[in-house]
């Protein structure tokens, strides 16, 4: 997972054989080393296409989703280990190096108190489930911290780390995000390093979701930690202007984030590019 990429919500949060095959080209186009699949429905996918028009343009994948409610890890350990293990397998069908995001639990999961050491402990056997088969099948298993808005459990790159020891496991990775970090952390840089030992991962993402270099994100103090621990992950653009209506509440996006697909693409994507070649990133 090195290299810059960006979230295949640019083009398509359907990832069916209509929505691979407008994307891939697309995504080739603009010189990605990779792009990042929303496997919201692991069973849908035809992953022979898939894996077939990722090697037609020379692209690279990693996958990312979060649980839905029947499978949240926190109530239902076993019923979300299998969810992950699933994905997994259709992600290394797909000829994918990761499966991240919410894997913990769900996007809209709060339960509107503090989490429950009984929380934790379920979260913990699921995760330790699904990495046991992640290594099996030889690909990455992330972890990505959101906004408490968003999920109760995991909101800081420290949590994700005391997460990951109490697990135990020694494949488990922080997969960041600029968006929650914005929100959620003393100083985006000091995120950074709580997450230094595990981080492999980094949505590029501004504060409102919107186009990169347009809002509060510090990026000087992002990319100038990441260049100072040596970063050698993955570093993914995400913006949300094609939102599926179920995902959009779980995430609490009301209106248009971004003027058009052109924007963030001819504005942002080029900011971003500048930043992490300035600091030697990529």
């Amino acid at each position: 997972m090195e290299g810059f990429g960006v979230h295949t919500s640019m083009w398509t949060m359907n990832w069916d054989r209509a929505g691979a095959e407008r994307t891939i080209p697309a995504a080739a186009e603009y010189n990605m080393d990779f792009i990042e699949i929303a496997l919201l429905n692991a069973p849908a996918v035809d992953a022979p296409h898939t894996k077939a028009l990722l090697k037609k343009h020379n692209l690279r994948a990693v996958c990312s989703l979060g649980l839905p409610q029947k499978n949240w890890a926190s109530v239902n350990p076993e019923g979300a280990s299998a969810h992950l293990i699933q994905a997994m397998d259709v992600a290394a069908a797909m000829g994918a190096e990761a499966l991240s995001g919410v894997t913990y639990g769900g996007i809209g999961e709060r339960t509107g108190v503090p989490p429950t050491e009984t929380e934790y402990d379920n979260i913990a056997r699921a995760l330790c489930a699904a990495a046991k088969h992640a290594k099996k099948l030889g690909i990455a298993f992330g972890i990505e911290p959101v906004n408490r808005y968003e999920n109760h459990l995991v909101n800081t790159g420290w949590q994700a780390k005391w997460l990951i020891e109490k697990v135990g496991a020694d494949n488990i990775f922080i997969h960041l995000d600029t968006y929650h970090m914005n929100i959620e952390e003393k100083g985006a840089g000091n995120g950074i390093l709580d997450a230094r030992d595990y981080l492999r991962y980094i949505h590029l993402s501004e504060s409102d979701r919107g186009t990169p270099g347009e809002g509060t994100c510090d990026w000087d103090e992002i990319f100038a930690t990441l260049a100072a621990i040596g970063f050698k992950g993955g570093l993914a653009m995400e913006s949300f202007i094609n939102m599926m209506p179920e995902l959009a509440y779980g995430l609490a996006v009301w209106r248009p984030v971004a003027e058009s697909f052109e924007e963030v693409m001819g504005n942002g994507l080029p900011f971003l590019r500048n930043k992490a070649k300035q600091y030697r990133l990529i």
